[in-house]
């Protein structure tokens, strides 16, 4: 049976404004603001409130049959985690039954997606979408979340197979993991390649040091980068690497090529530049992790 048309209409409002709000953090590098959250513009050229005014994390706009949003946060007032399969446990809103549970716990049985607002520095928060509430615990006062649509279908309460939780896993990491770490990236950095300092965040990348899934491959900003797409690939390729003391080297032989202007003024005249470097010194390269990547270039 079909969905009554009210729902096929809200259902069709979330989807306008989650893709300008993605569009908008791939702008700005894998995040948004909270003063434009609090007043976002849409395609229609109507504005609208993404988040709570008063900090909650749950947002219920009254034009809304369920809830639009959710914030997590790791410093937040709520012991929300992560689970095995991939699922997030998402508490309950403090105080007596109902309150802005209710219009959560309506998004789980209309089969609403929502946005999850993911907080990755003061101020800034990474945008998820779609995410699902597929469980509901009044004992433990909890909701189950996931952000993979084919793991709706799974039974509440049914333990993942191995190729299921591997498959969540991944989801998560692409999803929630990697976007949150670029965002971070291209936040100390200023939306700047560290390299060439190029400025437009859509042809930027956050380059892990130490790759991801490797010991010290962690996604923490000191084992980041921000590099634009030819730097990336450069330095994956180890055409260019960087040393410990954050010195641009370009591989020798790509040094005595001749080519044209790309070539030339991409990558040789970047041989012996001093890289941008984030302004907090917690979130500059580590060293060590600079030391094995360029082991690793010189070796090539």
């Amino acid at each position: 049976m079909s969905p009554p048309l009210e729902i096929e209409s809200e259902l069709l409002r979330r989807e306008v404004i989650a893709q300008a709000l993605l569009m908008r953090a791939e702008e700005l590098g894998g995040y948004v603001p909270l003063d434009e959250l609090s007043d976002f513009p849409l395609p229609d050229g109507t504005r609208l409130r993404l988040v709570d005014p008063g900090g909650g994390g749950i947002w219920n706009p009254k034009t809304f049959v369920a809830t639009l949003s959710i914030t997590t946060s790791p410093d937040g007032p709520y012991p929300d985690r992560e689970i095995d399969g991939g699922l997030l446990q998402y508490s309950y809103q403090k105080g007596p039954e109902g309150g802005k549970n209710v219009k959560l716990r309506l998004a789980r049985e209309l089969n609403l997606p929502l946005i999850r607002l993911n907080k990755i520095a003061k101020g800034a928060y990474a945008p998820i979408y779609p995410v699902y509430v597929v469980g509901d615990n009044p004992i433990t006062r909890e909701f189950t979340l996931t952000v993979d649509e084919a793991l709706r279908s799974i039974p509440s309460g049914r333990e993942l197979s191995p190729i299921e939780k591997a498959y969540a896993a991944r989801m998560v990491r692409q999803r929630v993991h990697q976007p949150a770490f670029r965002a971070r990236v291209m936040l100390a950095y200023e939306g700047a390649c560290c390299v060439c300092e190029l400025k437009h965040a859509v042809l930027l990348d956050a380059a892990h040091i130490i790759e991801d899934g490797r010991p010290g491959g962690d996604p923490l900003v000191s084992n980041g980068l921000s590099l634009c797409k030819i730097h990336h690939a450069a330095y994956d390729r180890r055409l260019l690497g960087i040393t410990p003391s954050y010195v641009v080297q370009i591989n020798g032989p790509l040094l005595d090529e001749v080519d044209g202007p790309m070539l030339r003024h991409g990558l040789q005249e970047m041989h012996g530049r001093e890289i941008r470097t984030p302004r907090r010194k917690a979130e500059r390269p580590d060293p060590d992790r600079l030391q094995q990547r360029f082991e690793w270039f010189l070796a090539g």
